[in-house]
């Protein structure tokens, strides 16, 4: 289908929904839903409207540089449509991609420390803090659910719910393994190691989305342990959830209350069996094709962090910075989630087009 043969639908199915909302028929979550899904189309039909005036302008200038007194006034207009109309098209092209239903949602971040034992854990640490100082720059809040320290710092698990604008649309490229290298902050010696820690950004679950029967779930309580083994508090306050279909199992210690930690486990435990269930989906969808930014399989290794060079590299995009410490405090990180966006929206531009 011709590029110009796509807009008439996006303009029939903006004027339905205003037609719908005019009729006063409507149930008070039906206009909202709908005002929702007109005022997301409208900015797109703006663009598409300043599109076709465009190329109808445009045929009127080829007939005024035939004229000898208009051409300079027409060749100025000609060169200002020749910028305006490709990134009219470009504006309009990006908007015909499908949309994630999950991008406006906020998010599930899970930092592991993977190969390198403490300096794993040190660096999970580091991430943590990338990934704080990010969200502070966005204007999101950010919140650990559950944490498990290990005895020299850093975290051996760490869990945390970040609320904002578009979170997921922003961190999802992000889940991988994000590998570092650098003389161990646990040794003396100048050698450099290889150490590696697993992110898993989930999109969060609404109560609409899943819903658990408690027949599936099997509850667990426990007194709260702290490193070594001691116990934190002497009630039984921890909480272990183990969804019986599917296996998955989700344990929080973290507060004082079993009621808090009941609750802060089923929302990771919703979040997780809605993400199986997107990836499943996604799977049947995509079948064996591959993203050209990744997968995003958690096995995948994504990112290289070196210290000795200041340097960080991003895989699947071939990308490398020389800013580490800007990324790692979270204030340059855009610079690496920005190009990897773009690559995303270049390859599903190109299957709307093929």
């Amino acid at each position: 289908m011709a590029f110009q043969e796509k807009l008439a639908p996006l303009k029939s199915k903006h004027e339905e929904l205003s037609a719908l909302m005019s009729a006063g028929n409507l149930s008070g979550e039906e206009f909202t839903r709908l005002s929702c899904e007109y005022a997301d189309l409208s900015p797109i039909i703006e663009a598409i409207n300043e599109y076709e005036t465009a190329l109808d302008n445009m045929g009127d200038i080829e007939e005024m540089l035939a004229d000898p007194e208009m051409k300079e006034m027409a060749q100025e207009e000609k060169l200002a449509l020749d910028k305006r109309i490709p990134e009219l098209e470009q504006q309009i092209r990006l908007a015909l991609i499908p949309k994630d239903e999950a991008d406006a949602r906020n998010a599930i971040l899970e930092i592991r420390a993977g190969t390198g034992g403490d300096e794993a854990a040190l660096f999970a640490g580091d991430l943590l803090t990338m990934y704080k100082g990010y969200a502070a720059a966005q204007g999101w809040r950010m919140d650990v659910m559950e944490a498990s320290e290990s005895d020299v710092g850093g975290f051996k698990e760490v869990i945390a719910e970040i609320s904002g604008h578009n979170v997921f649309a922003n961190l999802k490229f992000e889940s991988g393994v994000h590998r570092v290298q650098r003389v161990p902050k646990t040794e003396s010696g100048g050698r450099i190691h290889t150490s590696a820690a697993t992110v898993a950004v989930l999109p969060e679950a609404e109560d609409v989305d899943i819903e658990v029967n408690d027949n599936d779930l099997r509850i667990d309580v426990y007194r709260s342990q702290g490193c070594g083994g001691q116990s934190v508090n002497t009630t039984d306050s921890a909480v272990r959830i183990t969804h019986i279909p599917t296996g998955i199992v989700v344990a929080i210690q973290d507060e004082k209350s079993q009621h808090k930690n009941k609750a802060k486990a089923l929302k990771i435990l919703k979040t997780r069996i809605y993400d199986a269930e997107r990836q499943r989906l996604d799977a049947e969808r995509s079948q064996d094709r591959k993203s050209q930014v990744g997968s995003g399989d958690r096995s995948e290794r994504i990112r290289t962090y070196n210290y000795p060079q200041s340097r960080v590299t991003d895989h699947r995009i071939n990308l490398t910075l020389y800013k580490l410490d800007e990324v790692l405090t979270g204030n340059a990180l855009n610079d690496i989630i920005h190009p990897l966006i773009t690559e995303d929206q270049a390859s599903r531009l190109a299957e709307l087009d093929g």
